[in-house]
């Protein structure tokens, strides 16, 4: 297996690709001899078989598919205790944002990314969650990008899609601990087996340290910013017959942040006499909590696979300011919010050989959510008056004593999405996959589009893939929709927005073009080459909600996108390395939808002239090697990574044009030094891994953009160790 296998996903549109997976599944070599320990032959080849036919449902013809395996995901810095962040960041096109397990931007896009388990869409939480699961339970990570098949709807930046390890056929598991800077503590576990037709795998953790989200200050050590988190994840397959089975599983995430602080702010308003405070010591805190369970059907014979899977999704956030009314002091208005949503749903997908040369696939997503938003607000009251001095008008506060504004919301939305597409094998080197998907959305507002999609794939030799496709997108809003209520009922007070507009909040569409290419320029180096352009309307973007972790999201009315990504990747055992790089950036025009997050002179400037999104950034790039090395005591495993960026954009400094900055470039190089002692099956690990390895001070973004929220700092040195016993 490659490394970093960047590749374009035309590889699976060869027709040979589901014939050859299956048989090789289901060699008769590959079936260990049956004992009490072991499931039969005959379950081990079914199950294998199975999965095999769940790959041919939905594979990624035409699109960028860049994969990590699990043995890869082991030689990388932080090995199988490597957030999924860390993860991603090494595939092309994706930039970081917030520090931690936070967010990312996939080709210069604002979220829209959509999360799958074995090919099973899992609604996501509110944003500013960290992950959902642990990149642990993955047996593979696929990264998918430019114009996607038909049977991908609704988030369309990327879809990440996690192969989990399925359970295995003979009792077996790990133990780890693993710790180091910034009293970090993470213990985990995951443990697999069978019996008769049943198969399962666990897995859980446990997280604790003192960067729970990005230090607002260049400091070695962020004030106020511990986190603690547990994650759990549980699969189970059942063979119901020789060609079906039904699989569970689920998995929880609850965490606990402490917002971080910057000392030194200057207080601007006076509590109950109280005018100072130090910055240092306030106390915020955001509790997260996220629940999801899908329980799939699949049967396969000859000619036809389907899966059907139905699913629920629970997730809560609670945002707690100051108890002792700091926020007020400085800024005027703190919140306690409460936001807790509720989505339900299920997935159908299948696929029917009709004949040598065409495969149809047809399927559906319908999903229904209810969101309840509960904030007490705290302002002053204020009113406007002539300086003594200058003459010109301010506003002033009129009472020490808070007024408190309760505000109560509620939404629901409904998501169809149904789809039909052909795959037609032209000749032995071209494939063509065609076909038209229709959306809607019933929420906020009731919108809908037909979307037709197109991939054509040409293979001239076993050296060259060449694709190009075009897709329609149609991305809904999200439904975790914070405003301050009615926006006339905080006149008067600080928290009165100088813009009174509040707009609906649009379904993003988009015309996605895409074309690629890769080359094996030796046996073992390959060069892998794609450009994107990208035309918007309604663009989908998001806005922090105060002190939050949570966001709310806007409209853009018009934007545009492009870029171009290249990788290479080699392989010649022991070593290994691959490089990527990509030039892209992302502009738009006219905020037209919660306009009273922004003030007036911004939308003015934004109505009439296009400006490069906060999230957009120039270049992106990151580069890895390993080695494994045999020795007398086992194998040994040194890793190097790292991410570069030449920043996000930042506020104009002549003060003109909103985005008009840049910050500055960056480069983290991260370091991991491992030791397996005695076998992979049940030896143990030793390793010692170094997060920004020279200790580089850079801004991921000073909070000035538009959409931006408090500053955020990359990590400081960090240096781990951990330990982990296989069984």
């Amino acid at each position: 297996m490659k490394y970093l296998f960047l590749c374009s996903a035309a590889l699976l549109a060869q027709p040979a690709f589901a014939d050859t997976t299956v048989s090789a599944a289901i060699s008769a070599d590959s079936v260990k001899p049956d004992d009490d320990d072991r499931a039969p032959p005959e379950i081990v080849v079914s199950a294998r078989r199975l999965d095999a036919s769940r790959d041919r449902i939905d594979p990624a013809i035409g699109a960028n598919d860049f994969a990590i395996t699990r043995s890869n995901l082991d030689l990388q810095p932080g090995g199988a205790d490597r957030n999924l962040k860390g993860v991603l960041l090494q595939a092309p096109g994706i930039s970081q944002d917030s520090d931690g397990d936070g967010d990312i931007h996939i080709r210069n896009e604002h979220g829209n990314i959509q999360y799958r388990l074995n090919g099973i869409t899992v609604p996501q939480g509110f944003g500013g969650f960290g992950a959902l699961v642990d990149p642990r339970i993955a047996d593979s990570i696929e990264v998918l990008t430019g114009a996607l098949p038909a049977q991908y709807g609704f988030r369309t930046a990327g879809v990440i899609n996690l192969k989990t390890r399925k359970g295995s056929f003979d009792f077996d598991g790990d133990v780890g601990i693993y710790g180091g800077s910034r009293n970090s503590f993470l213990p985990s576990v995951t443990l697999r087996n069978s019996s008769g037709a049943l198969n399962y795998f666990f897995s859980g953790s446990y997280q604790r340290n003192d960067l729970g989200i990005s230090n607002p200050t260049p400091s070695l050590n962020a004030i106020h910013d511990t986190t603690k988190q547990w994650r759990g994840f549980g699969y189970l397959s059942y063979l119901t017959g020789e060609n079906s089975r039904i699989t569970a599983f689920g998995g929880t995430s609850i965490g606990s942040f402490q917002i971080p602080n910057a000392p030194g702010l200057t207080p601007n308003y006076i509590l109950n006499g109280r005018s100072t405070f130090d910055s240092a010591k306030l106390d915020q805190n955001q509790r997260q909590v996220s629940h999801f369970g899908v329980i799939a059907w699949q049967h396969s014979d000859d000619n036809l696979d389907i899966q059907v899977a139905p699913f629920i999704r629970y997730a809560k956030a609670h945002y707690t300011p100051d108890p002792s009314g700091g926020q007020l002091i400085f800024n005027g208005v703190d919140t306690d919010l409460t936001q807790s949503s509720l989505a339900y749903g299920a997935q159908a997908d299948a696929s029917i050989k009709v004949s040598d040369n065409h495969r149809l696939r047809f399927g559906g997503f319908v999903q229904h959510e209810t969101t309840q938003t509960d904030t007490i607000n705290r302002v002053f009251p204020i009113k406007e008056t002539l300086d003594p001095i200058t003459l010109l008008p301010v506003t002033v506060q009129t009472s020490d004593v808070p007024i408190i504004i309760p505000v109560h919301q509620g939404e629901t939305g409904t998501t169809l999405g149904l789809y039909v597409q052909d795959e037609w094998t032209i000749s032995d080197t071209w494939t063509f996959n065609y076909g038209l998907r229709f959306d809607q959305f019933d929420g906020i507002l009731n919108e809908k589009q037909l979307s037709p999609r197109a991939g054509l794939v040409w293979k001239p030799s076993e050296r060259t893939t060449v694709h190009a496709g075009y897709a329609r997108n149609f991305t809904p809003p999200p439904l975790e929709l914070i405003s301050t209520g009615t926006i006339s009922a905080f006149d008067g007070t600080t928290a009165e927005t100088q813009v009174k507009l509040a707009g609906p909040v649009h379904s993003e569409r988009e015309h996605s073009f895409d074309i690629g290419m890769q080359q094996f320029l030796t046996d073992r180096l390959s060069l892998t080459i794609d450009a994107y352009y990208k035309i918007k309307s309604q663009l989908l973007d998001e806005e922090h909600f105060g002190s939050t972790l949570i966001e709310s999201p806007f409209n853009y009315a018009k934007a545009y996108g492009w870029g171009i990504e290249a990788g290479l990747d080699y392989e010649s055992e022991p070593f290994r390395a691959y490089a990527n790089v990509a030039r892209g950036e992302q502009k738009a025009k006219q905020i037209n939808s919660n306009q009273f997050f922004f003030d007036q002179q911004e939308l003015d400037y934004i109505s009439n002239h296009y400006i490069f999104t906060d999230h957009s950034q120039t270049w992106t790039a990151s580069a890895g090697a390993a080695l494994k090395l045999k020795n007398r005591l086992g194998e040994f495993q040194p890793g190097l990574d790292l991410i570069y960026g030449s920043g996000l954009r930042a506020g104009d400094p002549t003060g003109i044009v909103p985005n008009g900055g840049k910050q500055d470039g960056y480069v983290q190089v991260n370091l991991g030094l491992a030791q397996r002692f005695g076998g992979e099956e049940h030896g143990f690990t030793v390793r010692l891994d170094v997060v920004n390895l020279f200790d580089k001070h850079y801004l991921i973004h000073d909070g000035s953009g538009v959409g931006a929220g408090q500053p955020e700092y990359g990590p400081r040195r960090g240096i781990f160790l951990g330990l982990r016993k296989s069984f």
